[in-house]
C-alpha cells in the first residue's frame, strides 16, 4: 500500500474518533441532567429549616456542593462535545484538501507514464 493511502486512512480514522467521542460526550449529557434533576428534586423537597441547619461536611451540605458544580460539567460535557465533533469534521475536511491538492500531481504523473 503506498504510503499517501495509509496517511489518509489515519487522517479518515483521527476524524472518526474525534467525531464519535464527541457524540457520546454529547449522549452523556441527558442521563447527566436526569440525574441532577433527580438529585435537585431530593435536596429541595427537604424543608428549608433543614437544609439550613445541615452540619458542615454532612451528606446533606455534600449535596449541595454537587448540585451547584453540575452545571459547569454539563456545559463542559456539551462544549467538549462539540468541539470534538468539529474537530474531527476539520480533520475530514483537511484530508479531502490534501486529496483534491494531489489530485492534479497524481493525474500529471499517470500522463507523463503513458507517454512513454
Amino acid at each position: 500500500m503506498k504510503p499517501i493511502m495509509i496517511l489518509m486512512m489515519l487522517i479518515m480514522f483521527f476524524s472518526l474518533v474525534f467525531a464519535v467521542w464527541g457524540i457520546q460526550m454529547h449522549a452523556q449529557v441527558t442521563a447527566e441532567e436526569t440525574r441532577f434533576h433527580n438529585l435537585q428534586s431530593d435536596y429541595f423537597n427537604l424543608d428549608k429549616a433543614t437544609r439550613d441547619g445541615a452540619a458542615t461536611g454532612s451528606e446533606l451540605n455534600q449535596q449541595l456542593v454537587e448540585i451547584q458544580n453540575f452545571p459547569s460539567e454539563l456545559l463542559r460535557l456539551k462544549l467538549i462535545g462539540v468541539g470534538k465533533i468539529l474537530t474531527g469534521i476539520y480533520v475530514l475536511l483537511f484530508g479531502i484538501l490534501i486529496a483534491l491538492i494531489m489530485m492534479p500531481m497524481r493525474l500529471a504523473q499517470f500522463m507523463k507514464s503513458n507517454k512513454r
